[in-house]
């Protein structure tokens, strides 16, 4: 399509697709800061904090890849839309859950709408717009993406303090209402013709199968559960190869290149993941912050990323990846052990403030490189399925590392009631996490040679807040690649927040 950014319609699909991936990106950050006080109104264990986060990155992590390829099939804004109002009404069910159960069942049901509405925003302007307003038309999807991972906390922190944690997920509810009309109305229908064969459904249910079993393994410490996922999780591998149309083809891990930078990436999300679920609690349960407070803490990070990933993706292409990977994680690991110093009664500036700013340098330095590197290492034509698996990668990264960490630190089921309990086992977290991330740095500075050559984000695509995950990048798929994500770019086009 010709769609020019200046007209009403291009201003109505800018707005729509924001609005709309805004949603889901705003509940990866949110949610955090909310955790305290839904443990306390729900009366509920360790064990139902980490499946209130892990429920939804599930759900999303195994979908991801299936939802761009119900888009490029079936219409990228017909599946946005039924994303949005999946989202919004799993997000009502959350907001109104009596109890722990009803909760985590509605945030898994809301990262089914989420892995249905998150590749269609950007494909959506992808596939919209004239070709001389395709990068424009991205870079303020990415500018407005990034504005909302920087304000999220505040706004989570602002929401539980005031009318409390349930509107958290009831905000998403007006939101949808005034996005899905304006969808209707304003966005253009389009889909990949070229896109046939079977959909993968067998091996995305087998991968979050497997997934699910080691995150109840980890939390449950069931260790026959992790066993069986461990089966589950060699079924989809056997399946993945045989599968004339995977949703993961295996051909695309015969670059070198590409399989050490996703077990990079998992790493350094693992990390982050664990980091962001445990500091947000740290600041609430033992330094005595608000909820206000703990959100506002962490904005520090989001900004430095807003403000300088632009000149760290230059600076990148210019001197490779492999220096980028190795300090980015090193600093991140600074950042964490830095947070050692928060305890009880902390002070924001002497002791907040410097591992917050420290982590957000380290991410600013690698993101950026590390989402280029991904597409560098695969075909043009594979760029979006290569972006799609590292941001899937990325996502259970982070579920099993909110799985993992609080068993490996001790923590007893009731310890975010105990600020002496949950400020001990925090110590004993961090350096596991600052551990991830030098194992990615000694990974990247052993294994990465290959500089990252022409695919580098599009000039005009300057944010990447990729707190919770990579941005998703724009790329065609091959045609016959059922399983690709939704998004289509030509060669040095895309970029984007994650969400």
């Amino acid at each position: 399509m010709d769609i020019r950014l200046s007209s009403g319609t291009g201003r109505w699909i800018v707005f729509t697709t924001v609005l709309g991936s805004g949603m889901a990106l705003l509940d990866s950050t949110v949610v955090n800061v909310a955790l305290p006080h839904i443990g306390e109104d729900l009366d509920a264990d360790m064990a139902v904090l980490q499946w209130t986060v892990n429920a939804y990155m599930l759900t999303l992590a195994g979908l991801i890849l299936l939802g761009g390829a119900l888009g490029d099939r079936y219409g990228r804004r017909r599946v946005f839309v039924i994303g949005i109002v999946w989202f919004a009404a799993a997000s009502l069910l959350c907001g109104l859950a009596p109890n722990a159960g009803i909760l985590i069942a509605a945030r898994a049901l809301q990262g089914v709408g989420g892995a249905l509405l998150t590749p269609g925003s950007l494909a959506l302007i992808q596939a919209s717009f004239h070709p001389d307003d395709r990068a424009k038309a991205v870079g303020l999807w990415s500018g407005f993406g990034g504005v909302g991972a920087a304000i999220g906390p505040f706004v989570g922190g602002w929401l539980v303090d005031g009318p409390g944690w349930r509107w958290v997920f009831l905000l998403n509810v007006p939101l949808a209402l005034l996005c899905v009309p304006v969808a209707l109305r304003h966005v253009p229908e389009s889909r990949d013709e070229s896109a046939h064969g079977r959909f993968d459904v067998l091996g995305a249910f087998l991968g979050a199968a497997a997934l699910a079993l080691v995150t109840y393994a980890l939390i449950a410490e069931a260790w026959w559960a992790a066993g069986v996922g461990v089966l589950v999780g060699a079924g989809f591998v056997v399946l993945e190869r045989r599968r004339p149309e995977p949703m993961v083809p295996p051909s695309i891990f015969a670059s070198r290149l590409f399989t050490v930078v996703n077990l990079v990436t998992f790493c350094v999300y693992a990390a982050l993941g664990g980091f962001f679920f445990l500091a947000a609690l740290q600041l609430q349960v033992v330094s005595g912050y608000s909820a206000l407070a703990a959100g506002t803490a962490m904005l520090p990070t989001t900004i430095l990323m807003l403000l300088l990933s632009a000149k760290s993706g230059e600076i990148g292409e210019k001197i490779g990846p492999r220096i980028p990977l190795t300090v980015g994680p090193l600093l991140c690991a600074v950042g964490m052990f830095l947070m050692l110093r928060v305890g009880e009664d902390a002070s924001y500036v002497q002791d907040v403030l410097p591992a917050m700013a420290v982590l957000g340098l380290g991410l600013t330095v690698v993101v950026a490189p590390l989402t280029a590197t991904v597409l560098a290492a695969v075909d043009v034509a594979r760029a979006g399925l290569a972006s799609g698996i590292n941001n899937a990668t990325a996502r259970a990264a982070g579920l099993l590392a909110v799985a993992a960490l609080p068993t490996l630190a001790g923590m007893g089921p009731e310890a975010y009631r105990s600020a002496e309990e949950f400020g001990e086992t925090f110590r004993r977290a961090m350096p596991m996490c600052a551990g991830l991330m030098i194992a990615g740095a000694v990974l990247a500075w052993a294994t990465v040679r290959k500089p990252v050559g022409e695919a580098d984000c599009h000039p005009e695509c300057k944010v990447h807040c990729g707190v919770t995950s990579p941005p998703l990048e724009a790329g065609d798929h091959a045609p016959g690649d059922a399983g690709g994500p939704t998004l289509q770019k030509r060669p040095g086009e895309g970029g984007g927040p994650s969400s």
